[in-house]
């Protein structure tokens, strides 16, 4: 589910809302910048409640707002939905840095090389399977209705439905 949000956000906003590549990326940038901002919170709040209780309400937490960004309209503020974007990439960031972290815990350092290797390979298969499955669902709801453009409502289904299926790694948490 956060694999894909790099990918249907600006497309949605480019080709669902008819926005300028530029307009698009000052908008999607909230993104990063709310993933900035959590820096320095991020050992507290893990200390604070620990790696599982953080990863199962941040998993609920980020794909809730994965869902939220299904109800965008082309008529959406655009202060919204870079509020939303940066709010939400606050917690995308927390998810991440949680699980980058936790992903070392157990490693002895003779074998962090390695482990460095195996997490930026799983990191980027993750992206690829989020793009991927974004892609898919857009390339589903175009021969459903059989046009070649997709529309505002393909990004809203596409987005609710990588929400749904980020929520599946609440069970792997617990």
């Amino acid at each position: 589910g956060l694999g894909a949000l790099p990918f249907l956000m600006p497309l949605m906003l480019q080709v669902g809302f008819g926005l300028d590549a530029l307009s698009s990326g000052l908008i999607t940038f909230a993104s990063a910048a709310g993933a900035m901002s959590n820096k320095a919170v991020v050992a507290p709040i893990i200390r604070a409640f620990g790696f599982r209780n953080v990863l199962i309400a941040n998993t609920i937490v980020s794909s809730a707002f994965l869902f939220g960004y299904s109800f965008f309209r082309p008529a959406t503020p655009h202060y919204v939905i870079f509020l939303a974007l940066l709010a939400g990439g606050f917690f995308r960031s927390l998810q991440m840095t949680s699980l980058n972290t936790l992903s070392y815990a157990d490693v002895p350092a003779g074998m962090l090389s390695r482990a460095t290797s195996l997490t930026s390979m799983a990191q980027q298969l993750s992206q690829s399977v989020g793009v991927g499955t974004g892609a898919l669902i857009l390339y589903v709801m175009l021969t459903t209705h059989g046009t070649a453009v997709s529309s505002a409502a393909d990004f809203s289904v596409a987005l609710a439905m990588v929400a749904g299926i980020s929520l599946l790694s609440v069970p792997f948490f617990l």
